[in-house]
């Protein structure tokens, strides 16, 4: 059995062979960058649309993350595999951090999963990878070191697959990557320093801080303080709070009895609308103030779910609730998962999944990341990848295709690089559209 999987990965090579991978092509009658955003921003809040196309002007970078659809078409428009996993979709490099588990250790994993799909597994690499050229440029690294980075991701991610596929099912499926284990044993001085750091701060996002920082104290009640335009109530917000108390009745339906009879002894308090990530902006995403009897407070987000940009049915109907999709999709990938996530259909049919707000969260801090710790970053992506694609995939296949050479790590790596370049050209035609007044921006 082991034998004929492997061939079958062996034999992938002659579908796509590894160095194909390597090329970039644009896909005739590709729609210009100007209509695709405009696409994007269908059905998303209009008064947010600004802000949305000013925080994908920052840089290439921003506009990259800002763009998850742009690429996935690229990407179902090139030769691919077709061997499945649950992609994370918007693989890019800001989309992993830190994390508590309902168990409170801090663990690194993937935590964006708006886009999580069943798709071709080179997807996801080729997506994380051109982050890394992009933010290595971002950071003015040279070309050189910009594509060993990326070397280093590529070959974290091909021994570890080759690794991961030979575990023990149980054993992958309980593996974490513990944040302390990682500071203890790192070798960079660097790296550890800013671990150290990391971790003393999620620490300290404790729900009560999240409380003085986000609420205010009204004629003796607490409710979410209007911080416009990122956070703010809308017009009627009594009916608000009545429609999202229907709406929590339906969420609870979706989580396991012990975690709903939790929920259960908190109370909606107030709810808001949240501008949040780069992506998501214009999408309809709540803060829900939630409190027990003791007074103690618990943030939930809610988050509007649409259609994955991995997704290429033309049926209108969705095959499913794309709020259980996300969370679905987030179970199978993540070591561990939010206790609290779940999903709900809200007014007019949209799909909402919910989670905890802001719980220990570790951003990296990748604007400040030099070679050595943007290179450690890598690796340490890269390995957390194959666990998820062996997870969710035939790892053995996979591990077949890509074989024990460099091949598929540096054709990869060219990919990189022209995907990125393209990126930059891509970004160069939405700032004119900017310039032109034809896409409206307003800073924050």
């Amino acid at each position: 059995m082991q034998e004929q999987v492997e061939n079958k990965g062996k034999a992938l090579r002659k579908t796509v062979a590894r160095s194909e991978q390597a090329k970039f092509k644009l896909y005739k009658d590709r729609p210009t960058v100007l209509s695709m955003i405009e696409a994007s921003n269908y059905d998303r809040l209009p008064e947010l649309i600004p802000i949305r196309h000013a925080r994908m002007s920052v840089s290439p970078f921003t506009f990259y993350r800002g763009t998850a659809g742009i690429m996935a078409n690229d990407l179902n428009n090139l030769p691919h595999t077709n061997e499945l996993v649950q992609a994370i979709g918007d693989c890019h490099l800001m989309n992993f951090g830190g994390f508590a588990t309902p168990e409170r250790t801090l663990v690194f994993d993937a935590n964006d999963f708006d886009e999580t799909f069943p798709a071709p597994w080179e997807w996801d690499i080729k997506r994380l990878a051109t982050s890394f050229i992009l933010a290595a440029r971002n950071n003015h690294f040279s070309e050189g070191d910009a594509k060993d980075i990326v070397l280093s991701l590529l070959n974290s991610y091909r021994t570890h697959v080759q690794e991961f596929s030979q575990m023990n099912m149980l054993d992958l499926w309980y593996m974490k990557f513990d944040i302390q284990e990682m500071a203890n044993t790192t070798k960079s001085a660097a790296a550890r320093d800013l671990l150290d750091a990391a971790i003393t701060q999620a620490h300290k996002e404790t729900h009560q801080k999240v409380f003085y920082k986000l609420t205010q104290s009204v004629l003796g009640s607490f409710e979410i303080a209007n911080q416009p335009p990122l956070v703010y109530h809308t017009i009627d917000v009594k009916k608000d709070k009545r429609i999202l108390s229907i709406f929590f009745e339906k969420y609870l339906e979706t989580l396991q009895y012990d975690r709903r009879w939790l929920v259960e002894k908190y109370k909606l308090i107030d709810a808001a609308l949240k501008v949040v990530g780069v992506g998501s902006v214009g999408t309809r995403c709540y803060v829900a103030l939630m409190m027990n009897e003791n007074k103690e407070p618990l943030f939930i987000q809610v988050k509007e779910a649409r259609k994955s940009v991995l997704d290429f049915s033309t049926t209108r109907r969705p095959r499913t609730h794309q709020g259980e999709r996300v969370v679905n999709g987030q179970r199978l990938v993540q070591a561990a998962s939010d206790i609290f996530l779940g999903w709900a259909t809200g007014e007019q049919g949209r799909h909402f999944y919910l989670r905890q707000l802001r719980d220990k969260k570790i951003a990296p801090d990748v604007d400040h990341f030099n070679k050595e710790v943007l290179d450690g970053y890598a690796r340490l992506c890269g390995r957390m990848l194959a666990r998820a694609h062996v997870k969710t995939g035939n790892g053995t296949c996979i591990s077949a295709y890509m074989g024990k050479s460099d091949v598929f790590d540096v054709a990869i790596k060219d990919f990189a690089v022209a995907y990125a370049n393209q990126t930059e050209k891509d970004y160069g035609d939405f700032m004119k559209a900017i310039k032109a007044g034809k896409l409206p921006i307003e800073k924050e």
